[in-house]
């Protein structure tokens, strides 16, 4: 890990998954005057448009087109930006993708695949290409997902994917502690983004994007370890995580599944 300067002000900020939703919303909330924002994703068209946002209010945006399930070029973009603009004080693992999958369609293995390779291996892929780029006392975070808490009906690939990202960013805690960086899990349940805006089911506490976002980086500038969002969501997933199996398998096996990617084609 490389020392540097850190300023709260000018301090380079990588984001993934930062064409739209949450990671879009991330950049925004962190676009200071002056502030180099590494922007990577898949779709070169939602990174320019984030770019375009990110520069009327004053911000430096890096944009680089990249899959998070490809770790070398990660490691080029790692390169790349920390010569251009120095050490990264803060780094966000927000690429995700959420599809509905069944064990029984084996038309659902590859999707389960990518899943887990985008929403786990892609937060490794991420932290681990930037971590020789990282300012001493970094931030890092990582977006899990209330989803990671319990089995869902219908999404066992979304669900196994966040349950291991945060068992994943727990061990990253403590491994990456003892060096002075920060690490934070962030568990949003409801977020209005293009993500969820197709659920077929009620949504309790949806919160809006943008000021989900703010709360997100209140948390990781703080270098809290653990954030729930929104605050009501806290509250249902630790009684989520404490309901005896008979009682939630109950409640949750007459609940609609989350639409599978064959589904949401064919809209």
């Amino acid at each position: 890990m490389r020392d540097g300067d850190r300023s709260t002000r000018y301090e380079a900020v990588v984001i993934t998954g930062a064409g739209s939703g949450i990671g879009r919303a991330l950049a925004l909330a962190y676009a200071d005057p002056g502030r180099p924002i590494a922007l990577l994703g898949r779709q070169g068209a939602a990174l320019t448009e984030s770019a375009k946002m990110l520069t009327a209010r004053g911000a430096t945006p890096a944009i680089y087109e990249v899959d998070v399930r490809h770790a070398r070029d990660l490691d080029a973009v790692a390169q790349d930006f920390h010569q251009r603009f120095g050490p990264v004080g803060v780094l966000i693992a927000n690429a995700g993708v959420s599809h509905g999958t069944l064990t029984a369609a084996l038309e659902d293995r590859a999707v389960f695949q990518e899943i887990v390779d985008i929403n786990l291996l892609g937060v490794m892929h991420t932290c681990s290409a930037f971590h020789g780029v990282l300012a001493s006392q970094a931030r890092v975070a990582g977006i899990a997902s209330v989803a990671g808490f319990r089995g869902l009906p219908g999404a066992a690939a979304y669900s196994a994917s966040k349950a291991a990202v945060i068992a994943y960013l727990e061990s990253l805690r403590l491994e990456w502690g003892r060096q002075g960086v920060r690490v934070c899990t962030i568990c949003p349940g409801y977020i209005a983004t293009p993500m969820t805006v197709h659920n077929p089911y009620p949504m309790p506490w949806l919160m809006e994007v943008d000021v989900a976002a703010r709360r997100m980086r209140r948390a990781i500038d703080a270098g809290r370890p653990w954030l729930v969002l929104p605050r009501p969501m806290s509250a249902l997933g630790y009684l989520l995580r404490r309901l005896p199996i008979p009682i939630y398998d109950r409640v949750c096996r007459s609940l609609p599944l989350k639409p599978r990617r064959s589904q949401e084609e064919d809209r």
